[in-house]
């Protein structure tokens, strides 16, 4: 394959007083020598995929409890959504088998999160002898879906550093886009970043030298996983300019979990038959998740980081622990607290950016929209 006969595998010298000199890792990991380098919008493209899954579960299921689950068909047939799901997805897989480039990427996430979406809300049916649609256990089993996906993404993604050879290769993938339809000023912008990522890596003068040969066009496929993630960076990193956003965060942690506390008390109170498993891991976990929030608000005002970092187990702990249990114990009342959850940690996520000096490029994206109204030359 392509990635095992490159013979860049030792340093890289670079000229003499070159800006660009990269001390590169003698041995690449075996994923890349098989030719796999990942995507830098790779985590972006899971998110939308995972996000439209979940907002096309819950939509499916507000439709049907308002139309009093219709079934299409007749004379002893049923087409079951889970039929237009599939179809969504293999629609999803034929796109992204069919063009080259990343452009297609978004929408396949996007049609492929729809149709997951509607298969995925059906699970109750192929868990159960009698195919039962209403199974109680159905919106946990959903969520540990959902979940386990959200891991393998982050092993994928979040677990080593991005290697030079995978960002020189996210911006030839960009380039492929450019040379066929045209480089608007924000997609030029972010190829030259991802290829100047690369120093002086074999091969990397050449993409930049094609880069810069690739005409100008403003016009772009529209992206509205793109859009929705740039717009809840820029509110985000807003919001963590305020001084109080730590107790605020605190104390929506603190109001959730003994809301998730008191909402099994009272169900067991009142007689609900619950499995004891799920009581005991929803208290559990609750318990832990307040606790690092303390924690968390103690180490805040000496060190931010560290806080926040804090911040971010406990917010972690209660998706990926204490949601789960809560699925079990209120089904479908618990997208409330989801919500939230979600919320704090894109809130979190957005201070520890800051903290850790990502830029924001709220500024570069608009002066790049502002360029692209004015004819190339």
């Amino acid at each position: 394959m392509t990635g095992a006969r490159d013979a860049d595998r030792g340093s890289v010298a670079a000229a003499p007083g070159s800006s660009r000199a990269v001390a590169h890792p003698l041995r690449r990991s075996p994923v890349l020598v098989l030719g796999l380098p990942r995507d830098p919008a790779g985590p972006r493209h899971v998110a939308g995929f995972l996000a439209v899954t979940v907002l096309t579960v819950l939509v499916t299921r507000g439709l049907l409890a308002l139309t009093g689950f219709p079934q299409l068909g007749g004379d002893g047939l049923h087409i079951a959504h889970v039929l237009w799901g599939g179809l969504l997805m293999a629609v999803a897989v034929v796109a992204a088998l069919s063009w080259a480039g990343p452009v297609v990427r978004p929408l396949a996430a996007l049609v492929g999160g729809v149709g997951f979406g509607l298969f995925i809300d059906e699970i109750g049916k192929f868990v159960t002898s009698d195919n039962d649609y209403f199974f109680e256990p159905t919106a946990s089993l959903i969520y540990v879906v959902v979940v386990l996906l959200v891991l393998i993404g982050e092993v994928i993604h979040g677990r080593r550093a991005r290697d030079p050879h995978e960002t020189l290769a996210a911006a030839a993938d960009l380039a492929v886009a450019g040379i066929a339809g045209g480089f608007s000023t924000r997609a030029r912008r972010q190829a030259r970043e991802l290829a100047d990522a690369a120093g002086d890596l074999r091969g990397a003068a050449e993409v930049r030298a094609l880069l810069d040969t690739v005409e100008h066009d403003a016009r772009e496929l529209p992206d509205p996983i793109s859009a929705v993630s740039r717009t809840v960076v820029r509110v985000s990193r807003r919001l963590v300019r305020v001084r109080w956003l730590p107790r605020v965060t605190v104390v929506v942690l603190g109001v959730a979990t003994l809301f998730t506390v008191g909402r099994g008390v009272v169900l067991v109170a009142s007689g609900a038959e619950l499995p004891w498993w799920a009581l005991v891991g929803m208290l559990a976990s609750g318990a832990v998740s307040l606790v690092c929030s303390l924690v968390g608000l103690r180490l805040v005002g000496r060190d931010r980081a560290r806080g926040y970092e804090w911040f971010r187990r406990a917010v972690l702990v209660n998706l990926l622990l204490t949601q789960i249990f809560l699925f079990r114990v209120d089904q479908w009342g618990a997208v409330g607290g989801l919500v939230v959850d979600l919320l704090l940690l894109g809130v979190v996520a957005a201070e520890l950016d800051v903290l850790r000096g990502r830029g924001d490029d709220d500024g570069s994206a608009a002066a790049d929209a502002a360029r692209d109204t004015v004819p190339a030359r």
